[in-house]
């Protein structure tokens, strides 16, 4: 099998995998049925363990940099994550000052990639 017929088939699978999963909720629970109120506390609950899984993700290898660190000594702002702190600083004031995800989620990007590749590069 060639690569391009592989990628096409890769494809084909995720966009099908897709289009089920947007569809069959409204498949599954159409208007006449009660949703069931183990899938309505998902709903409630999953996004909230969700941000907290990215972070735990995002944050994982800068904690345990920073740990090293702290036992070894020494290194750079950059050894201390100190891009990774300012972003995550800088997301929860801007969050708790104007109360909107988009925006402090898209500041607090920039402002690491700014950090990551310009100042401390």
């Amino acid at each position: 099998m060639s690569q391009m017929s592989t990628a096409i088939g890769i494809v084909a699978a995720m966009t099908a995998a897709t289009v089920i999963s947007r569809f069959l909720p409204f498949i599954v629970f159409r208007g006449d049925r009660k949703t069931p109120p183990f899938v309505e506390y998902l709903g409630k609950t999953l996004p909230y363990a969700t941000i907290g899984l990215l972070m735990v993700y995002c944050l994982r290898t800068p904690l345990l940099s920073a740990w090293e660190q702290l036992r070894g000594g020494g290194g750079d702002a950059a050894a201390w994550e100190a891009p990774e702190a300012a972003a995550v600083l800088a997301v929860v004031l801007i969050h708790r000052w104007k109360k909107n995800s988009l925006l402090s989620i898209g500041l607090g990007t920039v402002l690491y990639m700014v950090l990551k590749q310009a100042v401390f590069a």
